[in-house]
């Protein structure tokens, strides 16, 4: 057997099974095959489960054990207050204050002043008092995603004593591969990996093995920034500090996991003109909740697409064969500008356009609508006079293609490139946003060439 097999075999779990054990109220028997699965298996069997079964789990896990679950499993922001109001109010402040401050922080910033107060106060003392200081940190910040569960040793100290910290400290950490060290005031000074402490001499001292250059980020940080530095820098940890160097926590690469996949999804959304896709839609009124107000603002900018054709009307009536290519050109432009659009905003996101290039990104892309918009409106000039035998009106649609690629790029690329130098998120320049911006555009020139050379076709 494979190990790819033996790892398959071992991740198969008997829901069935598993189901009527909790309906027969066998207790001794389920908690034996429960915890005989993959963490991440007990929190989908968790999760998948209805409400019924899952009372009858809080019977049969003690809060620590369900704060795993809370831990491994992959529970929709919007659905934290679901689960915890099934649970005892004391049996859900317990859990909470078993789980890592962050994650404790993430579950009750997603719930309403009064029940945070609630389940505060019935915690222990010293948990309350470590999720209330990161509480105070505003979202989407350094301090909101770190975590105070982290070890330090002193600069001063031998390995030996480095390790009996290491060893007492190590079940409450959220990560021991890197062991902070900071002087008397509890500054940051330096950093040891796990490796080399166990490599070096026992009555070595701290200070002689350790890297005094260590990355650090401002507490106040955006946690998207937060997520470059330690993708760049391949950190599996990353301090936090004051403005006066005092390490506060640390932010792990598994939380900044998840801020990669939510600022994805904000993008996405942002990119779709959706008002928000973090969580998956199951029914049909909050997903139109999240379309509707988009859709009607592309609609207000589609009917001054349609005033515009309608001021080209004696234009359009004169030679109605304009009218068929009206599509064919809004269509080609908004394509082209959502295209540079895509590549405006992940440059911008990846930081591979910086201050200097951003003038050189916009001349490459100037090039590329010269170029594409050449060859399209060559291609549809001789398309249009072998199917038509219109040699003019194939200029003039080829023209209008030509202006409208080049116009529609550039503009795809100056958008969200002028909305980051005015510090808004490019993204809000969605695809739909500007693929209807470029049909106006597109239709003004196309109908407008047509005006000025009526006479001509």
């Amino acid at each position: 057997m494979t190990m790819h097999e033996e790892y398959k075999e071992e991740i198969i779990y008997d829901e069935e099974k598993l189901q009527e054990l909790l309906e027969g109220r066998n207790i001794r028997e389920f908690r034996e095959e429960y915890f005989m699965l993959h963490p991440y298996d007990r929190a989908k069997f968790y999760e998948k489960v209805g409400p019924e079964l899952r009372r009858t789990i809080y019977q049969y896990l003690s809060p620590k054990e369900l704060a795993e679950i809370f831990e491994t499993s992959e529970i929709a922001e919007d659905e934290y207050r679901n689960f915890l109001q099934e649970m005892d109010t004391t049996y859900a402040a317990d859990m909470i204050s078993y789980m890592f401050v962050d994650n404790a922080v993430d579950v009750l910033n997603e719930l309403d002043k009064s029940q945070v107060v609630s389940y505060l106060t019935l915690m222990n003392k010293e948990a309350a008092a470590e999720i209330k200081a990161l509480l105070h940190y505003e979202e989407y910040t350094a301090g909101s995603i770190m975590t105070t569960e982290y070890v330090t040793v002193p600069e001063n100290s031998t390995v030996r004593s480095a390790m009996t910290i290491l060893r007492n400290e190590a079940p409450g950490a959220e990560t021991i591969y890197y062991v902070f060290v900071v002087d008397d005031d509890n500054h940051l000074t330096g950093v040891v990996s796990l490796r080399d402490l166990i490599i070096a001499d026992e009555d070595t001292l701290i200070r002689s093995i350790m890297s005094e250059r260590v990355v650090n980020v401002l507490v106040s940080e955006d946690q998207e920034e937060v997520a470059r530095m330690i993708k760049d820098y391949n950190l599996l940890a990353m301090p936090v500090v004051d403005f006066q160097n005092h390490i506060l926590g640390i932010i792990t690469v598994d939380d900044i996991i998840d801020v990669l996949d939510e600022e994805a999804s904000d993008d996405y959304s942002k990119l779709a003109a959706v008002s928000n896709m973090d969580t998956f839609d199951r029914n049909s009124i909050s997903a139109a909740k999240k379309r509707l107000p988009w859709l009607l603002i592309l609609l207000v900018l589609g009917m001054l697409t349609a005033n515009l054709i309608d001021l080209f009307t004696e234009t359009i009536s004169k030679v109605a064969l304009l009218a068929a290519f009206i599509p064919l050109i809004a269509g080609t432009a908004g394509n082209s500008g959502t295209q540079a659009l895509a590549v405006a905003v992940r440059g911008i996101a990846t930081r591979d356009v910086e201050d200097e290039s951003k003038f050189k990104l916009l001349l490459r892309e100037a090039g590329t609508g010269l170029i594409t918009g050449l060859l399209c409106a060559i291609f549809v000039v001789a398309l249009i006079y072998v199917w038509k035998h219109e040699f003019l009106i194939g200029l003039l649609v080829g023209a209008a293609i030509l202006v409208s690629i080049f116009v529609a790029t550039i503009s795809g690329s100056f958008i969200p490139l002028f909305m980051h130098r005015l510090k808004i998120d490019p993204a809000v320049a969605s695809g739909p946003f500007i693929t209807t911006l470029n049909d106006v555009i597109s239709i003004i020139i196309y109908l407008g060439l047509a005006t000025l050379f009526l006479s001509d076709l």
